[in-house]
């Protein structure tokens, strides 16, 4: 029997962090980091799942009885992890009810990034998951997590996307970017991993106005058109002040930036994971001596198309 391999990628949010889910026009791009998954079909009635680290060290492994999904108890956050996987994989039955029924299969899924950089392990599973199920992978997240579903769309995008939802449906179109000064942009990592849905839970309380969501969407569409650095850097600077007000708090640079010479901007969920950074100097020297050591260019972060 032949195995299949799935493969997506991981995704960062550049504008419309929150306002997304309210109808914002957002920019996305898909990270050269994604994550793998292999299916190998046996004959024997079982799943037998095992999830890898970045490093090749397993983090999740267990062995699923068919049709069942029955599985031994083990620690509390292994019963977790396996429950909710149960969940997503019954969901899938739901949605192709051939799936997973006449076979069972070997499964290893790796991932290509560290689980604490906040890049998508979970639309990447999601969006594999549909993959090997051949059902709507939208269908799948907002059945099994919920979200705005711009990670499924930079999960399978190969290069720059914006994204809006509207009467209920993903709106995903090509954005090449006509920045000749990406040299100047960088990620830096925030050494914690910031809980999405937490957040999406906190913001839903102080939604965004029609007319945050309108401006939100307005700079989204000009940071797609612009062509020039000082005017690039004074468009992040204005869409963190705007979410900084809906949100009610300190954008991530008053925070902890204050005194850097560049512009500083919160990516998807504040408070941890990537920040976006737009500086004429290289940062690296400044963000490594504040005890952040992963500082990667954003030629190196954003995934190419290889021929």
């Amino acid at each position: 029997m032949k195995a299949m391999t799935y493969r997506s990628n991981g995704k960062l949010l550049l504008s419309g962090e929150y306002a997304v889910l309210d109808g914002a026009k957002a920019l996305a791009i898909p990270t050269r980091y994604g994550q793998t998954l292999e299916v190998v079909p046996t004959k024997e009635s079982i799943l037998h799942w095992k999830s890898l680290r970045s490093d090749g060290s397993i983090w999740f492994e267990e062995t699923f009885q068919l049709p069942s999904f029955t599985f031994k108890k083990k620690s509390p956050e292994h019963t977790t992890i396996a429950t909710q996987l149960v969940r997503l994989l019954r969901i899938a039955q739901a949605l192709n009810p051939s799936f997973l029924q006449q076979e069972g299969a070997m499964v290893t899924t790796a991932l290509g990034f560290p689980q604490t950089w906040g890049l998508g392990s979970s639309s990447t599973l999601i969006n594999n998951l549909a993959q090997w199920a051949e059902i709507n992978p939208y269908t799948l997240l907002w059945k099994g997590f919920g979200g705005s579903g711009y990670d499924i769309a930079a999960a399978a995008a190969k290069g720059p996307i914006t994204y809006s939802v509207e009467n209920q449906k993903p709106k995903v179109q090509k954005s090449p970017l006509p920045w000749d000064f990406t040299e100047h942009l960088y990620f830096v990592h925030l050494n914690k991993k910031q809980n999405s849905r937490n957040a999406i839970e906190k913001y839903r309380k102080q939604p965004s106005s029609e007319e945050t969501i309108k401006k939100i969407s307005q700079l989204t569409n000009e940071l797609t058109r612009c062509t020039k650095f000082a005017v690039f850097a004074a468009l992040l600077q204005e869409h963190e002040a705007i979410m900084g007000q809906v949100l009610n708090e300190a954008p991530v640079q008053s925070r902890l930036f204050s005194d850097f010479s560049g512009t500083v901007k919160s990516l998807g969920a504040w408070g941890g994971d990537f920040v976006f950074v737009a500086s004429v100097d290289p940062p690296q020297n400044y963000f490594q001596l504040k005890g952040y050591d992963t500082v990667i260019p954003f030629s190196e972060m954003i995934y190419k198309k290889t021929p």
